[in-house]
């Protein structure tokens, strides 16, 4: 059955594989513009991205067709590949091989973006893994409950 209308928002996290913090502030732009265009060209729609040296936040509302892994492997290998291409990093490029995937709602879109380009100003305080295990304790203690 078609679904017509929806708000499947979904707040991606990506790790560069080993957490090596391969995204140069040179080339964060272009990456970011690059998986935009990847998720747009899906049906889908990209709120809010930002590259930080070692992953990516991503905030996207998604076509109902797709699942939360289909378009995480879309962007993961054609990400890579366009980063391989152009040479910008002094390493080869990969992701880990799994990402982080949480459910929003809309409600809470606007502050899921202002968190996701306040990036910067939130890792002067807060390394990348003390983040993620932060993320991971909110949403399994709202599993659980």
């Amino acid at each position: 059955m078609e679904v017509q209308f929806n708000h499947l928002f979904t707040h991606f996290v990506f790790t560069t594989k080993g957490r090596m913090p391969y995204i140069s502030e040179v080339h964060r732009e272009r990456i970011e513009k690059y998986i935009t265009g990847i998720v747009n060209k899906r049906k889908c729609k990209t709120y809010a991205i930002y590259a930080n040296p070692e992953h990516i936040h991503l905030l996207v509302s998604r076509d109902p067709a797709m699942s939360e892994k289909e378009l995480a492997d879309i962007i993961a290998e054609a990400s890579e590949k366009f980063i391989n291409y152009n040479n910008l990093t002094n390493d080869k490029f990969l992701w880990q091989h799994s990402c982080s995937a949480f459910s929003i709602s809309k409600k809470h879109v606007d502050s899921v973006c202002k968190y996701i380009y306040n990036q910067p100003e939130h890792h002067k305080t807060q390394t990348a893994e003390e983040e993620y295990n932060e993320f991971l304790n909110f949403y399994q203690e709202k599993i659980r409950e």
